[in-house]
């Protein structure tokens, strides 16, 4: 059991991460006391940042505090994956960030996808047998990679947490800092 105020969450993203779904969590997490890092990929538009999508066109940037190369999963208590349709459809191709998904999974960490974000669960092969949500849209995806897909704001499967959209970050923010101070979670290989 992690108290909120001593854990250490990660965000993976990069360039095209939906902006809301990045910064509410990063704000509302470390207004928690929690320490946040974001990681990313080397290869970004902005070297040292990666750059939202707000709705319709770019956004605002965001500091990157490491690459993927430099973080592991025993750093850290959570993993949070923004969405938005760019991000983790450029993320699933990096075989480091896939890894990364794996490591925290194996270990019984926290992770958090919302909206796209849940594609990456899929890619790395932990949505199968798992109830879960995700933006309308890749419905048809995450039940092809064998997840029950539920429509609900937020959905918890032994600390694996997904929600749709941004409408739904209050009750997403919420579930990670309960499943973060809940403990590491047993799993199925």
């Amino acid at each position: 059991m992690t108290a909120i105020a001593q854990a250490r969450i990660l965000i993976m993203a990069t360039d095209g991460f939906e902006q809301s779904e990045l910064i509410v969590p990063l704000e509302q997490l470390r207004a928690n006391g929690a320490i946040v890092d974001v990681a990313s990929p080397t290869k970004t538009l902005d070297p040292g940042a990666i750059r939202g999508w707000d709705k319709a066109d770019w956004g605002a940037s965001v500091a990157v505090d490491k690459t993927i190369d430099q973080v592991s999963a025993s750093d850290y208590d959570a993993l949070v994956l923004p969405g938005g349709v760019i991000n983790p459809d450029k993320l699933r191709v990096e075989p480091k960030a896939i890894d990364l998904i794996k490591q925290f999974t194996a270990a019984g960490k926290v992770v958090a996808a919302i909206c796209h974000g849940p594609w990456l669960l899929a890619e790395a092969g932990v949505a199968a047998g798992r109830q879960m949500t995700s933006y309308k849209s890749i419905r048809t995806d995450m039940e092809n990679a064998g997840a029950e897909w539920v429509d609900k704001e937020v959905v918890t499967d032994e600390g694996i947490i997904t929600s749709r959209s941004p409408d739904d970050l209050p009750a997403f923010v919420a579930k990670i800092i309960e499943e973060i101070e809940e403990g590491r979670h047993q799993r199925a290989a």
